[in-house]
């Protein structure tokens, strides 16, 4: 079966983040002095701003998120924005315009901080009156928490959680995991919540295999003090502790925003300045070689398992099994062009325009065929994690050799640990990194083989 996942407000990010440094540039311009008008500084209190927030988390504001929380965001964003702007204007400006800067402060805060509780109340007011942005949810266990978390979830519509079932593992533990788990998976459920009280090891890691392997979120409730040895990320739904076991940087709304800026401005780049001039001169030696397109389109699972098509210049000769035989060394079907831009990954440059229209990203796990994906997800542990982020059209494992033909079960388990590691461990330098490596291998002239 398809994982699914829930209803999420992700759109609502982006147009936070635009509203947010439209009010700082515009305000700016209409309160500020003439000095203070400058693309120079534009530029400065924006990248400020962003850097500022990254390091107080300003939109990290979550459905479990407390309105002091937020309040509490919000004094530590302007506190340092405010220190930034009057250096700015003692280093900079001629005046220090005390008053200027002040009313432009306090106005920001007072647009910024009115949009942002808005947008926090009327989504909880929706999802009140009219059920959506809501996440299903079941709860297995029975430790003292259970019972706070069932009537958190009950008498908060607000938060978006909807309670499905609750399976107390009175009875047979085995048994009532089992059926718990095969109701996840037939009722589309997007949420796990499992309390450790009374519970082995055995069954937490079987949840969290099951969790993993269908693109479920698996959260701890911490009835003991065993748990807080672990390296978990904790939360608080209203006052009770529920702990994360994988921290997924690009979760984060400002990690996928600077992720996914970095991937317009970088596929704009390539598609201007490389396939601009570069694609009609391989489509006509790829025409000159074999009839066919010269594009080759091929559906390939991306985030959240959700199915797009891939765009490679085609290498190959037209043939049926082009979408259920993965493509091997010495592949007959290999044009000897087909063959020089396997070798280059040139073939790959195409895919600058899925991330250009957002299904895939520059750095990523990279996707593999329908038909192999779903042979991996059933044979290799933990193979549908990939699927938590963007594929990409390089990434951490095939910058550490292991791309091209699966040959043997090391191959996709060693991808599997890579593609892993680097969702849990994202950042924009190491993005950088692996294309900077990429690069080198394909100068190299690696052939690979998917």
């Amino acid at each position: 079966m398809k994982p699914k996942v829930g209803r999420y407000s992700g759109y609502l990010r982006p147009f936070t983040y635009a509203f947010d440094w439209a009010v700082i540039n515009v305000l700016a311009y209409f309160l500020l002095p003439d000095e203070f008008l400058s693309l120079y500084f534009s530029l400065f209190i924006s990248i400020c701003w962003f850097i500022i927030a990254i390091n107080t988390d300003f939109y990290e504001v979550y459905r479990f998120t407390k309105v002091v929380s937020i309040f509490n965001k919000i004094v530590k964003q302007f506190s340092l924005f405010t220190v930034i702007c009057f250096a700015f204007s003692g280093y900079y400006a001629k005046s220090t315009a005390s008053i200027e800067l002040l009313r432009y402060i306090s106005l920001s805060i007072l647009l910024i901080t009115f949009f942002k509780l808005s947008i926090f109340y009327l989504l909880r007011k929706y999802r009140t009156l009219f059920g959506g942005n809501f996440r299903r949810v079941v709860i297995i266990g029975n430790g003292k928490s259970v019972p706070l978390l069932e009537e958190f979830f009950n008498n908060n519509p607000d938060y978006g959680y909807k309670l499905e079932k609750s399976y107390d593992l009175n009875g047979d533990k085995k048994t009532e995991i089992e059926r718990c788990l095969k109701f996840v998976s037939e009722n589309n459920i997007d949420e796990i919540y499992c309390s450790l009280h009374d519970l082995a090891n055995t069954y937490v890691n079987q949840v969290i295999d099951f969790a993993d392997n269908n693109l479920k979120v698996v959260k701890f409730l911490p009835d003991n003090n065993e748990i807080f040895t672990k390296n978990l990320k904790f939360e608080y739904y209203g006052y009770i502790p529920v702990a994360s076991m994988r921290n997924i940087p690009l979760d984060e709304s400002l990690n996928k925003f600077v992720k996914r800026s970095f991937d317009i401005v970088f596929s704009l780049i390539v598609i201007l300045g490389i396939l601009s001039w570069l694609a009609p001169l391989i489509g006509l030696l790829i025409k000159l070689e074999s009839k066919g397109p010269i594009f080759f389109k091929q559906k390939r699972n991306g985030l959240n398992y959700e199915e797009f098509d891939c765009f490679k210049f085609r290498s190959m000769r037209p043939n049926h099994l082009a979408n259920l035989k993965q493509v091997s060394k010495n592949d007959p079907r290999i044009t000897k062009f087909g063959s020089f831009l396997r070798k280059t990954s040139i073939d790959e440059l195409p895919q600058f325009f899925n991330v250009l229209l957002g299904d895939m990203s520059v750095v990523g796990p990279r996707p593999h065929m329908i038909s192999e994906t779903e042979r991996f997800a059933q044979n290799v542990d933990k193979f549908m994690v990939r699927h938590f982020v963007k594929p990409g059209i390089t990434g951490l494992a095939q910058t550490h050799g292991f791309r091209g033909e699966v040959e043997t079960e090391k191959d996709i388990i060693y991808r599997v640990k890579y593609d892993i590691f680097y969702l849990e461990n994202w950042s924009l330098l190491l993005d950088l990194k692996i294309i900077f490596l990429t690069v080198i291998n394909a100068i190299k002239g690696e052939e690979k083989a998917y």
